[in-house]
């Protein structure tokens, strides 16, 4: 059995997320309970419900690290990217987090989490921001707020094929190519669809 996660007073909290955390990399989501968070941190049965009133709070605050997260690996892969090639670096440090994290990364966007939780919400939206002004720094002529949608659809749709086993995931350089040629093919193929979308109009 694992050994139980030891804290100081005051860190319940953080020693409740990275039991949470442990668990659901070993085991996860279904693992994840209060019950067993206590029990890996430690702590009484009920120690957990002083900070996460349920277990969807407690999955909320996760989710919220995981953003947290998630967005400075990607201002580490390029603070602000602008190129086609840029950005395709982005996508695929976004595609190797959630192969890194692939526990942490299901639980961020598959699990049901509190959208009134303001820490996760705060964290979810540093990521859009950062999408949004990557948009706006390499597409100047478009509306941020449209296009930022379907690119980071689509860099979270290669993430969920990879993680699924439905693309090769074998080498970081497997991964690294799959995503780049995907990435830059939206950019080479979106000047020919608007050119055919205007001339049907």
């Amino acid at each position: 059995m694992p050994q139980a996660t030891a804290y100081h007073h005051g860190d319940l909290r953080a020693a409740c997320l990275r039991a949470a955390r442990e668990l659901l990399e070993e085991d996860g989501s279904a693992a994840l309970s209060m019950r067993a968070v206590a029990r890996r941190a430690g702590v009484s049965p009920t120690a957990p419900y002083r900070h996460f009133p349920d277990r969807e709070a407690l999955v909320s605050a996760v989710a919220a690290e995981g953003y947290r997260e998630l967005a400075e690996h990607l201002v580490a892969a390029h603070p602000t990217p602008v190129t086609p090639d840029e950005l395709a670096e982005v996508a695929v440090a976004y595609v190797r987090f959630a192969l890194d994290h692939p526990a942490l990364f299901r639980a961020m966007f598959a699990e049901p989490c509190d959208p009134d939780n303001e820490e996760r919400v705060a964290a979810t939206a540093a990521i859009e921001d950062y999408v949004r002004d990557t948009v706006r720094r390499a597409v100047p002529g478009a509306d941020p707020d449209t296009l930022w949608t379907p690119v980071w659809a689509l860099v979270h749709g290669l993430a969920f094929l990879h993680l699924d086993g439905k693309f090769d995931a074998s080498t970081p350089d497997a991964v690294a190519d799959q995503v780049s040629t995907a990435f830059l093919a939206l950019f080479t193929a979106a000047p020919a669809l608007a050119q055919a979308a205007a001339a049907q109009h």
